[in-house]
């Protein structure tokens, strides 16, 4: 039942849809009247303030990912580089220095996420809600993983590329993978390392997003506000 609550609340925001298509689809669900579109529309903005934006606003924060699960490391490649540094004077803190700067660079792109993940919302069409409607627990973040990510893309990109190149580290990168993928018989590594640490903050800021959808869903306890707590009981009967 909450999946068919979930998606229809997300219809209400859809601009496209027509008055009869909504109230069409409200009156399947809520049959009996109780809650009033408005509620439920308030209802929806809520949830997605409180549930799918708050994991950008969390790793947007100091340290969001420098000391969370969602910690941004050095492949394995790039730490035998850093490793054989560590004996050269003004090089012995070069992992941490850059392990740092990696995922201070992916908490000021991830300032960026929540804006273009409304936008997202507001293009949402009647088809995308019945999507939602029919899938997992994680449709709002799988339809948002399809919609924002070449975007979010390019603007963590160039974020994190300037933290990157404060330390030389992408031409450190560049070089070591270069002479590595000499080697014969061995696996190619990416000479790109702000390609590899752009993608490796989106990974972390659409499991954050997934775990918040998630618990907006199923925790009780997560519905601060009375109007959240009205709307989302429809789903647990």
């Amino acid at each position: 039942m909450y999946k068919s609550l979930f998606a229809i609340i997300l219809v209400l925001t859809i601009s496209a849809c027509t008055t009869a298509e909504l109230q069409s689809a409200l009156g399947t669900v809520l049959g009996s009247g109780e809650l009033t579109s408005a509620e439920i529309g308030s209802g929806l903005k809520q949830a997605l303030d409180i549930g799918i934006s708050k994991g950008s606003d969390r790793l947007s924060q100091k340290d969001g990912y420098f000391k969370s699960a969602y910690k941004i490391l050095l492949p394995e490649e790039a730490r035998k580089v850093t490793e054989k540094l560590q004996g050269i004077p003004g090089f012995s803190e070069l992992e941490d220095n850059i392990l740092e700067k990696i995922n201070r660079g992916a908490e000021d792109a991830a300032k960026k996420a929540k804006p273009i993940f409304v936008n997202a919302i507001k293009q949402m069409t009647f088809s995308d809600a019945l999507n939602i409607l029919m899938g997992d627990k994680d449709a709002a973040t799988t339809f948002l993983h399809r919609t924002t990510y070449n975007q979010l893309y390019q603007e963590f990109n160039p974020v994190i590329i300037n933290s990157l190149d404060k330390f030389n580290a992408r031409q450190y990168w560049s070089d070591a993978v270069n002479t590595y993928n000499k080697i014969p018989f061995v696996n190619q590594a990416n000479p790109n390392l702000d390609d590899y640490v752009t993608k490796q903050a989106l990974e972390g800021l659409f499991g954050m997003v997934a775990k918040e959808e998630l618990n907006i869903r199923e925790n009780i306890g997560a519905r601060t506000t009375d109007l959240l707590k009205k709307v989302f009981a429809k789903q647990d009967r």
